[in-house]
């Protein structure tokens, strides 16, 4: 009980973070504060540095959440938050990093075997995703 509750505010906190990334995106028409924003919130929900965290290889990105014992669904939002992270970095000229994260989130996708629908813009995923999440 008490670590499904944690785990509840934990999506929830996360789900806070995505929508203000997203509002940073639209409201201030700023991707790369956005893209930022949404790093920020991969450290929160995994407990570990994002700076650290986001500087791994997408396999050792993958390993390290394997072996931490993130909660899959934590993990979900992790990949999900990644691809958005790409697209945003894309918008603000930022190529390099940009494939890096879409690259991380896609070794999650795959070690971890999510359904992701990639041939759907990653903004509109999420929001579909953090809608199914809140219902």
């Amino acid at each position: 009980m008490f670590e499904r509750d944690y785990l509840m505010r934990m999506l929830s906190q996360l789900i806070q973070g995505i929508v203000r990334s997203m509002e940073l995106r639209r409201g201030e028409d700023d991707p790369k504060a956005a893209a930022d924003s949404l790093e920020a919130v991969i450290g929160q929900a995994t407990d570990i540095d994002g700076s650290i965290l986001l500087g791994l290889s997408p396999e050792s990105i993958a390993d390290i959440l394997q072996v931490s014992g993130t909660d899959p669904g934590v993990v979900e939002f992790v990949a999900r938050s990644l691809l958005l992270a790409a697209d945003y970095l894309d918008d603000a000229g930022e190529a390099l990093l940009a494939d890096l994260r879409r690259n991380q989130g896609r070794a999650l996708i795959s070690s971890f075997g999510l359904v992701v629908d990639e041939g759907v813009r990653a903004e509109d995923a999420m929001e579909a995703y953090v809608e199914s999440m809140r219902s």
